[in-house]
């Protein structure tokens, strides 16, 4: 076996069907979409709109109701900074969590700057915020609940029907990053109240560079100016020329999503095998609802630095695919309890339909092996075997 890819929360082999979708409008159907005059732009213009509807009807939601945008880093800079614009009138007051993707994080520090205050937030021992500490956080000055739906690191699902709800009843808008819940679980806007959620294509074996963002259409307009300004695209709410593959790759992956039971077999045969195989290994959250394809194990004094390189051949990440450079440790793990050390030594494991057992059998022999070697040659390990330590 040449390679194993498990780092799907990390992006997606892209689908053939697809591919196949997005290739004639980088060959024969190059026209500009806002050039409706001519026969080129009309095929990208209906291209878009069927796009517009596929990704409305995953998320049981009005075509009128999508917007596209270039992913989720953008939708989310889009949001938090266009709220905190349009209602500092009413409040300056963000509430999001302690352990929310980067984006979220850095967008509302960033806005801080301007005079904004963002509650962080804490999350318990599996990752979970408090909903009566969010009731409570609530107040006259708050004008937006930023809540992803799952979280990137541990697959760890917000309560994210019950937030809807408080939101609702205290009529604050609700934005929920629903990038990693998107194509793996079902979420259906006629029944979770969401105001506002944001997607990502490539998370759902579509391509790079593209995403979609949900706005509610309610009796008072939702009020979220333009990040990116320039031609009347998307209403005007989103300027630039329309990467028409892209978005038609979006809409074609929308409409390949299925929700069966083998991703969630896949990921706890892995997890049973790894356990019965090796010593001392924990599996991060794992009483805990989460994403059916995602595991963050625990590998006890081996740093997964270390272990990363001992397996040249299996992709696996450190944590999120945006900071995975960054020597601290994770801001996931660590809003959860959990010590430098262990965070160091955790490791995602992320599977994706294109997966197998057989990968999984192969992969095990291999981690099992680089362990036992990290371990031979660890000092750590040897006074924690002998109970120094």
């Amino acid at each position: 076996m040449d390679y194993c890819y498990f780092d799907n929360n990390a992006t997606t082999k892209i689908d053939e069907k697809v591919l196949e979708t997005m290739l004639p409008y980088l060959k024969e159907h190059y026209g500009n979409a806002s050039s409706i005059q001519h026969k080129f732009g009309r095929q990208s213009s209906h291209a878009i709109e069927k796009a517009r509807i596929q990704v409305a009807g995953s998320l049981n939601a009005n075509p009128k109701e999508i917007f596209f945008t270039s992913g989720s880093t953008e939708a989310i800079n889009t949001v938090i900074k266009g709220v905190s614009k349009t209602y500092k009138s009413k409040g300056n007051h963000i509430i999001t969590s302690s352990s929310e993707h980067k984006a979220v994080i850095n967008a509302c520090e960033s806005v801080e700057k301007e005079g904004m205050t963002t509650t962080y937030l804490p999350v318990n021992k599996f990752g979970l915020i408090d909903l009566e500490e969010l009731k409570n956080e609530i107040n006259d000055k708050t004008v937006l609940v930023s809540i992803m739906a799952a979280n990137n690191e541990t697959g760890v699902l917000q309560p994210i029907e019950e937030i809807a709800k408080i939101c609702q009843e205290k009529d604050v808008l609700f934005f929920c990053d629903a990038t990693q819940w998107y194509g793996k679980l079902p979420l259906d806007v006629q029944k979770i109240p969401i105001d506002i959620l944001c997607v990502s294509a490539h998370k759902i074996h579509g391509p790079k560079g593209v995403g979609a963002l949900y706005i509610r259409r309610k009796s008072k307009p939702i009020q979220i100016p333009a990040l990116i300004v320039g031609g009347k695209q998307e209403g005007g709410f989103r300027g630039g020329t329309y990467a028409v593959h892209q978005i038609a790759g979006l809409g074609e992956a929308a409409a390949q999503i299925e929700f069966d039971q083998t991703l969630e077999d896949l990921r706890n045969y892995f997890e049973k095998i790894l356990l019965e195989t090796i010593e001392e290994v924990e599996i991060k959250t794992q009483s805990a609802n989460r994403l059916p394809n995602t595991s963050n194990i625990h590998f006890k004094h081996v740093k997964g630095s270390e272990l990363m390189t001992k397996l040249p051949n299996i992709a696996v990440s450190s944590g999120s695919a945006c900071v995975s450079g960054d020597r601290d440790p994770s801001h996931v793990l660590k809003a959860m309890g959990y010590s430098d050390d262990e965070a160091f030594c955790s490791l995602r494991f992320s599977f994706s339909k294109y997966n197998s057992k057989e990968e999984i059998d192969y992969a095990i022999g291999q981690i099992t092996s680089a362990v036992d070697q990290i371990r031979k040659n660890s000092p750590i390990w040897e006074m924690y075997k002998e109970g120094l330590i």
